[in-house]
């Protein structure tokens, strides 16, 4: 096993990756790790050196000038250091002054012919590469990214989920869609997986529970952003906590096992074995009004009717959202399994009113 991976399969939960959004300045850096340090609980320290910003204006990041402070005080504290890099530059130099885990971030993710450059730049170094998910969500990229990695021979690997943008959310600086990161661990489970709740919140207040969910959700750990003093942090100070409020979240995680105790066996298997009949169920009985769905077609077929219907489309959208509460179901879950099954009524009323026109993705 590689060296970070390792480190994080041996590491009792949550693996702990912490410092600031950016290194500001030689006292600033020093002082954020030596209160991390104090902590015994950070295994990675983060910190920015270049930060790709949506504005030019906004602070970008001290670059190279920043990296010997950086390293020095990571030397010092005896913990690893790890930045983002973002081109085959920025890998050059943070190998160059020592750093010793680099990151690649959501605005290069999501750009194959970067993370192209930058895996070229990698090939023939040892050195731990995290990826964080792109900017959409879209998990090809983001498996894209690890593929391109692993054919430069960088083998080390960890994965970072930080959430997707979108462009306003009540809640989230950018959304979690928790089932894209699962997806990812389907599709490669021997690569450990964090959650970045700084970015996926860019709110302090709404940490914790994003941290708890990665840890019910059986994540390796957690990277969180520390400043010694968030509200003057040049960048990102919403979403940064001091290591005091950092010692305090991780003693209020509930951490649980993913491995069911021998005796409990038995009743946990009972009731996979209730849903499981349920499930089959539920199928069965989709399937059964797809027939109709395909009744309601041949009828539309031969009397030169559309297949939708938008008044009665729209109407039982609002009945079936009525019932939410009812069924103890929210209605953002009742709306897109609506949707899930008008789409597939549609593709079999399809199929029957059109036959000839159907490609083979369609049938």
């Amino acid at each position: 096993m590689n060296k970070l991976q390792q480190l994080i399969s041996e590491t009792k939960r949550p693996f702990l990756v912490s410092g600031p959004c950016s290194v500001e300045s030689e006292e600033q850096i020093f002082t954020i790790i030596r209160d991390l340090k104090k902590t015994g609980k950070v295994n990675l320290l983060r910190a920015g050196i270049w930060k790709p910003r949506t504005r030019p204006d906004s602070f970008e990041g001290l670059g190279e000038m920043a990296l010997p402070w950086y390293v020095q005080a990571s030397k010092e504290a005896g913990i690893k250091c790890s930045t983002e890099i973002a081109n085959a530059k920025h890998v050059e130099l943070a190998l160059k002054h020592g750093v010793d885990v680099l990151w690649i971030g959501a605005r290069t993710t999501v750009n194959p012919f970067t993370v192209q450059e930058i895996a070229d730049a990698l090939a023939g170094t040892n050195v731990p590469i995290m990826i964080k998910n792109p900017i959409n969500p879209d998990l090809s990229l983001w498996l894209g990214a690890f593929e391109r990695l692993e054919k430069a021979g960088v083998s080390d690997l960890v994965a970072i989920h930080r959430g997707f943008s979108v462009y306003t959310h009540p809640k989230y600086r950018n959304v979690p869609s928790w089932e894209i990161p699962i997806g990812l661990k389907e599709k490669m489970p021997e690569i450990p997986l964090l959650c970045d709740p700084s970015h996926i919140t860019g709110n302090r207040k709404l940490l914790l529970e994003v941290s708890q969910k990665a840890m019910d959700l059986n994540f390796n750990g957690l990277m969180i952003e520390t400043h010694h003093n968030p509200d003057k942090a040049w960048s990102d100070a919403e979403q940064q906590i001091t290591a005091f409020q950092l010692e305090e979240l991780l003693a209020s995680l509930h951490l649980r096992s993913s491995i069911i105790p021998t005796d409990k066996l038995n009743e946990m298997e009972h009731m996979r074995e209730k849903i499981a009949n349920l499930d089959e169920r539920i199928f069965e009985m989709l399937s059964a009004r797809m027939r109709i769905s395909e009744e309601v077609g041949v009828y539309k077929s031969k009397n030169n009717i559309t297949i939708l219907q938008e008044q009665h489309w729209n109407a039982v959208i609002e009945n079936n959202l009525k019932k939410s509460e009812s069924l103890g179901l929210t209605p953002k879950f009742i709306r897109s399994m609506i949707d899930a099954i008008h789409q597939e009524s549609i593709r079999h009323q399809i199929r029957v009113m059109n036959p000839d026109q159907l490609g083979s993705n369609d049938k």
